[in-house]
């Protein structure tokens, strides 16, 4: 199946099973070949910037800022199609969303704080110097500004 079409699937979908798509398929694509770890902590980023409302209200909304994650970077004809990664990367960003809901001192962190992630053989950004949490697999999560849950 095409980027471009899951995306436009999103679109119609209700926002909960939209979010959940939207979060598989930027696991998926910037994680697909990372350990379920490093699924789970790419996810986790996308949550945190969701929950800060600075790059918008929902997770389809967070990881389709410009130039943020995978699915505004890549063709929108990429070709999801490797079918074992996209029911791991499913798995995982499911997973990683039942973390995200629990309240705030019962989630296991996997990248605490961090907000941005690299994967050092294919990005050098400006911000690859800002404080480093963890590095798993090929990517390095980093805690480039504090992030906090906005106000409700």
């Amino acid at each position: 199946m095409k980027l471009a079409w899951i995306m436009w699937l999103a679109s119609v979908l209700p926002p909960q099973t939209a979010d959940s798509l939207c979060l598989s398929t930027t696991v998926y694509l910037e994680a697909r070949d990372q350990s379920v770890r490093g699924q789970k902590a790419v996810a986790e980023v996308a949550l945190r910037r969701r929950d800060s409302g600075l790059w918008g209200d929902t997770v389809c909304d967070v990881v389709t800022a410009r130039k943020q994650f995978a699915p505004t970077i890549v063709s929108p004809g990429t070709r999801l199609d490797n079918p074992r990664a996209w029911a791991q990367s499913v798995t995982s960003a499911f997973e990683a969303e039942h973390n995200w809901a629990l309240p705030i001192g019962e989630r296991q962190e996997i990248v605490p704080g961090a907000s941005h992630f690299m994967a050092h053989a294919i990005a050098s950004p400006s911000w690859r110097n800002a404080y480093q949490v963890a590095t798993i697999g090929d990517h390095t999560f980093l805690k480039v500004q504090s992030l906090k849950p906005r106000k409700s």
